[in-house]
Formats: C-alpha cells, sequence, structure tokens
C-alpha cells in the first residue's frame, strides 16, 4: 500500500476536513478523496463518515488511525534520523515565546543558536497568550506556569519567582499591604493572561492561595504594566526576571515578600503528535545545555 494514502487518511483524521488535509499535504482535494475512496474498497469497510460539516472516522477508522499513526511516526523519525546524520541540522523552526521572558532572559541564546545552527531558519513568534500549537503551527512553546496538557512533551528548563512590586512613591502615599487580604484596598495592576479573572496566586505557608483583587488598570502586556508600577500607579505582580533591573535601581520594592511564589516552572514544550525534526531536535539538544538559573 503506498504510503501516501496512509498520510491522506491520517491527515484527514487529525484536521477533520479533506480540504484542509489537502492543503496540508500539498495536493489537491479531489486527488485527497479519490486515494481515501480506494483505500476503503481496497479494505473492503467504509473508514470515514462524511457529513456537511464535518469528516470524523467510524470505529474501524479510529481503530485503523490509530495504528498507522504510530507507523508514521516510526518511519519519519526514521526518515528524518538518516538525513540529521548526513547533515548539519537545518529548515524552519517556529517557536513561540512569552515577550518579556524572551528579551529579558531568552534573547542572547537565541542569538547563539544562530550561530551555532545557521542552517536552521528560526521564526519567533512573541505573543503572551497560551497559543494552540497544532493551530498556529509551532514546533515548540515556552510556558511559564504549570502545564495542563498531558499530550505534550515538556522540558523543564529553570523556575522562575513571582513577586509583588510596587514604587516607593505609591507605597509612600498608600502604605504597604501587611497581608493578601489589604490589597483589596489598593490599586492593582492586573495581568489579563493570569488563569482566573481578577485573582492573584500568592503563597500562604505552603499553600497557593488565590487573593481577589479589583483592578485599577488590566492589560495583557507585562511590559505596561511594569511601567505603571514604576510610574506609582499601584501593585503588580510580576515574575522577577522583568522586574529584577527596577528592583536593584530602587525604581520598585518588593511587596508582601513573605506572599512570593517561588520555584514557579518554565518549560519548554512540543508536541508529541508531531514529528521531531533534525532543527527542533537541535534546539531541545541546545535549550538542555542552556544555564538560565
Amino acid at each position: 500500500m503506498d504510503i501516501k494514502v496512509l498520510r491522506s487518511f491520517a491527515a484527514i483524521v487529525d484536521e477533520g476536513s479533506f480540504a484542509a488535509a489537502a492543503r496540508r499535504l500539498g495536493i489537491s482535494k479531489s486527488t485527497c478523496s479519490k486515494m481515501i475512496a480506494d483505500l476503503e474498497a481496497d479494505l473492503g469497510t467504509r473508514l470515514l463518515t462524511r457529513t456537511t460539516r464535518a469528516v470524523t472516522p467510524t470505529a474501524a477508522g479510529h481503530a485503523f488511525h490509530a495504528q498507522i499513526a504510530d507507523i508514521l511516526t516510526r518511519l519519519d523519525a526514521a526518515f528524518e534520523g538518516v538525513r540529521a546524520a548526513s547533515a548539519r541540522p537545518s529548515g524552519p523552526l517556529k517557536l513561540g515565546v512569552p515577550v518579556q521572558y524572551t528579551l529579558k532572559v531568552l534573547q542572547p541564546h537565541l542569538m547563539r543558536f544562530m550561530e551555532e545552527y545557521p542552517d536552521i531558519q528560526l521564526d519567533v513568534v512573541l505573543d503572551d497568550s497560551r497559543s494552540d500549537m497544532t493551530r498556529d503551527g509551532f514546533d515548540a512553546v515556552i510556558r511559564i506556569g504549570t502545564l495542563e496538557d498531558s499530550s505534550l512533551h515538556a522540558r523543564r528548563l529553570h523556575d522562575a519567582n513571582i513577586m509583588l512590586v510596587a514604587s516607593p512613591d505609591y507605597i509612600a502615599r498608600h502604605g504597604s499591604p501587611q497581608r493578601p487580604a489589604d490589597l483589596r484596598d489598593h490599586q492593582c495592576l492586573h495581568y489579563t493572561n493570569l488563569r482566573g479573572p481578577g485573582t492573584w496566586p500568592l503563597r500562604q505557608g505552603s499553600e497557593v492561595i488565590y487573593q481577589k483583587i479589583t483592578p485599577a488598570f488590566s492589560s495583557n502586556n507585562g511590559e505596561l504594566l511594569r511601567a505603571l508600577a514604576v510610574g506609582g500607579k499601584g501593585i503588580a505582580l510580576a515574575p522577577e526576571f522583568q522586574v529584577a533591573d527596577d528592583l536593584a535601581q530602587g525604581l520598585l520594592v518588593p511587596v508582601l515578600p513573605g506572599h512570593a511564589l517561588p520555584g514557579v516552572p518554565i518549560h519548554l514544550v512540543y508536541s508529541t503528535r508531531k514529528l521531531v525534526t533534525a532543527s527542533l531536535a537541535a534546539f531541545l539538544d541546545f535549550a538542555a545545555r542552556l544555564d538560565l538559573d
């Protein structure tokens, strides 16, 4: 059986449509449809249920897909292994990374990666939202915080401290909160990409609590919130790497230091369903050698 037919069937199940699968494989929709019709004829059973809205696998299709997906992954890995052994890593590599983490921590390491692997075309997308890896075509992403999706591979890079900060001027005018509940009476600068609307994760003893706040200002951009905190507009919850320079210069001071969150994990995440290309393998190896603490 032609491997192209198996790839077409797997792509249709993954994408949920003939058109999307054809685009992914670089073939026409009619060619894709004919391959599946021939495959179903060869096997003597229907593998896909077609409606005007979607294409879904039948019970036989589910079972067939589960078996060939592993076979195709192994074949791809074998092909890529031979290519990788015979040439320097090359090709595109698309990464999704948090904005401030990249600018404050990762940037010099990305420059070194470019020097070590000049044949890899690196596409770095700075985005603080939790993008969908498959939909947005990322080979890997960096996530700050606890991971939820167990279908992904994750490599821990290091840990970050999350802390509350404010300017000395703000503290002079409004006083310093003595316990998390006091935050309800302060101007809080809220980062909207945090999980849970209107709550801040803080340490209380050995537990993490989620303190309710009423934001005086909200944004999905951490650098804007940092600038407002430096300008005396309120208290911000921020990673230490983002505000380290401001703390050293006295532009910001810690607030409720005993309730900061230490050891928040930062992971490099990649899909278990996608081929680990030579370029991604090179980046995984590079990341394993980084000293980010």
